[in-house]
């Protein structure tokens, strides 16, 4: 009996102990603020001293101006990560606006380290994200100024203005620098290209249509 106690209270402790190391670690310090030009590579960026620490490292502006949508998209992202304000650096926090032309598309893209979350400003925007492989099953919904709407982590999601005027939406992401992935743009406009005989057998095409969307980006 006293035996099987002892194997109980660690398989228990074992179990518990997996959980701890499985989560984010608390930060150690009141903050980091990014030193960006430090030549150092970490995973993340080097703090700076605090001694030299402002009120402006914590700080930016401009959320209230409009992006230029006059590009093929239609929409303009205006990111403020670590790079925009340094105070960010181990906070795991971030957020964008998203400005769409009428008809305008935020494309189908992903983001490798952040969940986000994204609320309607303005205008009427039909939303989506594409579950993995296993499946592929594809989540819509319309949303309107004041709807709220989650798309996971690393998932593929899109946005597009529905409506006859300009729309606005603010995104929030669990990560200093949650990075995008385009989709287009990373399959048809990598440097180098991927091979168009690759891409063909991908996308079920013959070369020259891969070579002639390739050209695009």
């Amino acid at each position: 009996m006293a035996s099987s106690k002892v194997l109980l209270f660690v398989a228990l402790f074992v179990a518990t102990s997996s959980l701890v190391l499985a989560s984010d670690p608390s930060p150690l310090q009141d903050f980091c603020v990014a030193d960006v030009n430090n030549t150092v590579k970490v995973n993340g960026f080097v703090c700076k001293d605090p001694k030299v620490v402002t009120a402006d490292n914590f700080f930016a502006r401009g959320l209230d101006k409009a992006g230029n949508t006059s590009n093929p998209n239609g929409s303009k992202v205006t990111a403020v990560n670590v790079m925009q304000i340094p105070g960010l650096n181990t906070l795991g926090i971030s957020l964008a606006r998203v400005d769409y032309a009428p008809w305008g598309i935020n494309p189908p893209h992903t983001h490798p380290r952040a969940t986000e979350i994204l609320t309607v400003l303005e205008g009427t925007l039909l939303v989506g994200f594409v579950t993995s492989n296993t499946e592929n099953r594809l989540f819509t919904k319309v949303l309107y100024k004041g709807d709220v709407f989650v798309f996971p982590v690393g998932l593929i999601h899109f946005q597009q203005n529905i409506g006859y005027g300009p729309a606005v939406a603010l995104a929030a992401l669990s990560s200093q620098n949650p990075g995008v992935i385009t989709i287009a743009n990373a399959v048809f406009g990598s440097n180098p290209d991927i091979p168009a005989n690759i891409l063909a057998k991908a996308f079920q095409v013959d070369e020259a249509t891969v070579t002639k969307i390739q050209a695009n980006f």
